[in-house]
């Protein structure tokens, strides 16, 4: 049996890991930043229903411009988005992927601003791009004058912005998404892509870079269904941009690359996007809850926009992580020197994981 270095793969893909985070069937899993509540069954059966109706037709082959996927997705996040600037994909990372494929490549650069969601990175890799990892300001922050200062000098073709930022929670200002596309134009031409898979979770949702979209044909925001909507099985992810940008993403993508099944299984739960996202307040209030008793146990919780806290002030986080991890709590170590982060889980969940770490604290 052969072993991955004796097969003839790529030589920049040699000595390199795959994407991936532990999974280990626990009591309480929050780290992977999944809505932990589950759907509705009044949604759930609706979604069986159509996945049913589906079924009768699955000899075809589905629609391969999925036009009334998209029309929901514009309905969706209004600003009067048509469906022509829709594009989905299977997860936000196939769109992501999408646009490396199309915008990127071989000769061509791309920029984000570390720490930040490493699946950049790794797409741009897969894909021939090269990678500059940004540094951010203290605790992570990123202001106008840096983000633009940072494209000047490295004159990227595609820049990763992520609003809220992962793996920080950090949020990111309109102020900077437009400070990056000015800078973009003045030097190479590129894009810009604004990753906002957690928007929903923000504290003011109108800072979503929807709203300043209009008259910029290069600017493109990806979001998913994964966290908000609860259907990170279901792997829907889309993006908002310029109808150019979309035939531009028609060029790479596979045929018929959106099954009859997660067509229809989105659709469905964005006709019952109020009652899908009715936990979203909740997932708020657990997520404040975790910043202010980590407080109190005096440790150091970054400001989050998003449904986890990145926190520090840890000496020994690996000990930390295997001690909950004992208890059966499973959260995530980032990598990030004397941090841990945690998802807002359900009030029981967040409770679960609280007292554990008091425990944990005081051996």
């Amino acid at each position: 049996m052969a072993n991955l270095s004796d097969l003839p793969i790529r030589d920049d893909l040699k000595g390199r890991t795959p994407y991936g985070a532990p999974q280990l069937n626990v009591p309480v899993a929050l780290n992977v930043n999944e809505n932990t509540h589950r759907i509705p069954e009044e949604v759930a059966v609706d979604i069986i229903g159509r996945l049913a109706a589906a079924v009768l037709d699955i000899n075809r082959y589905p629609d391969r411009e999925f036009l009334s996927l998209r029309r929901a997705l514009a309905d969706y996040l209004g600003a009067q988005l048509q469906p022509e600037n829709i594009w989905a994909a299977n997860g936000s990372n196939e769109v992501l992927q999408h646009i490396f494929q199309a915008f990127g490549g071989p000769g061509r650069s791309s920029l984000g601003f570390g720490p930040t969601y490493s699946m950049y990175g790794l797409i741009a890799q897969g894909t021939g791009t090269s990678y500059v990892d940004a540094p951010r300001l203290d605790r992570y922050e990123l202001t106008p004058e840096h983000v633009s200062a940072e494209i000047l000098k490295h004159k990227p073709n595609i820049v990763m912005l992520c609003s809220p930022n992962n793996p920080t929670g950090t949020p990111l200002s309109l102020s900077c998404i437009e400070a990056a596309y000015e800078a973009v134009t003045q030097t190479t031409g590129g894009i810009v892509v604004v990753d906002e898979a957690y928007a929903e979770f923000g504290g003011n949702t109108e800072v979503s870079a929807i709203s300043i979209l209009e008259g910029r044909e290069r600017l493109l925001i990806s979001r998913t269904m994964s966290k908000a909507f609860a259907f990170a099985g279901a792997r829907v992810g889309y993006l908002a941009a310029d109808p150019a940008v979309v035939d531009a993403l028609r060029l790479v993508r596979l045929p018929y690359h959106l099954s009859a099944f997660t067509q229809a299984a989105a659709e469905a739960a964005l006709d019952h996007s109020q009652t899908m996202l009715a936990t979203v307040d909740d997932i708020r209030f657990q997520r404040d809850r975790i910043a202010v008793e980590l407080k109190e146990l005096g440790l150091d919780p970054y400001r989050s926009d998003s449904n986890f806290v990145l926190f520090g002030g840890l000496d020994n986080p690996a000990e930390i992580f295997d001690a909950l991890l004992a208890k059966g709590v499973l959260i995530r170590n980032v990598g990030i020197p004397g941090t841990l982060r945690v998802s807002a889980g359900t009030e029981a969940e967040t409770s679960a994981f609280l007292d554990a770490l008091r425990q944990v604290l005081k051996k």
